[in-house]
């Protein structure tokens, strides 16, 4: 069930900094304390693959999304002590030294049960007894949410398919420019472009236009 146009959970989950301080995160008050955006991405497991391109992906593209008072906040069902683990690893040998923005651990998977990522299953055997099946962790899971705490944006990769970092920079502008001028943005909107009224007659104009 989607989340989008609602508060996001107000949890309060373990994190671990890049210095290596045990932290406690609430994204909702990340968000409306601080009056600024929040991305947070959910990555299946520290020490895997696909993961370490993605968040060092995130953090080459950090200075943009401070420039549009956004904060990034991975996450993942690992301990603390693991992320620091991975922190300490050089990227050259398939680790996250570098990283600079927290890392939540929902190792209990409060978090990440409450909006439904993680990857778990049940069958039944011929005693009609449960059989938990799958990897217990969550799929790549992006949220972004605005300085009142609502969730405007959610996307959920399966584990395999890294995302696109543009793509976020381009959705925040474009809730952005939605927030500032009453406007809202057609398809494949990029800032400088043109958007438009919701109404019937701006829509004919743009695309008339376009």
């Amino acid at each position: 069930m989607s989340l989008v146009g609602k508060k996001f959970p107000n949890l309060t989950i373990d994190a671990m900094s890049e210095m290596g301080d045990d932290l406690r995160i609430n994204i909702l008050e990340e968000a409306t304390k601080n009056q600024q955006k929040v991305l947070l991405f959910w990555y299946p497991k520290d020490f895997t693959f696909v993961c370490p391109t993605e968040l060092h992906a995130f953090q080459e593209a950090l200075g943009e999304f401070e420039k549009r008072n956004t904060k990034v906040i991975g996450a993942s069902c690992d301990t603390n002590e693991v992320h620091f683990a991975w922190l300490n690893t050089p990227k050259d040998n398939g680790g996250i030294e570098g990283v600079t923005y927290p890392l939540l651990a929902d190792t209990h998977r409060q978090l990440a049960n409450t909006l439904g990522i993680v990857d778990q299953d049940f069958e039944y055997n011929e005693d009609g007894e449960e059989i938990f099946t799958g990897s217990n962790v969550t799929y790549r899971a992006t949220y972004l949410i605005d300085e009142t705490g609502k969730i405007f944006h959610e996307a959920v990769n399966d584990m395999p398919l890294g995302r696109n970092v543009k793509e976020f920079l381009r959705l925040i502008d474009a809730y952005t420019h939605v927030q500032k001028h009453g406007e809202v943005c057609p398809a494949n909107w990029e800032e400088g472009k043109d958007a438009m009224k919701a109404d019937r007659t701006s829509t004919a104009e743009y695309l008339a236009k376009n």
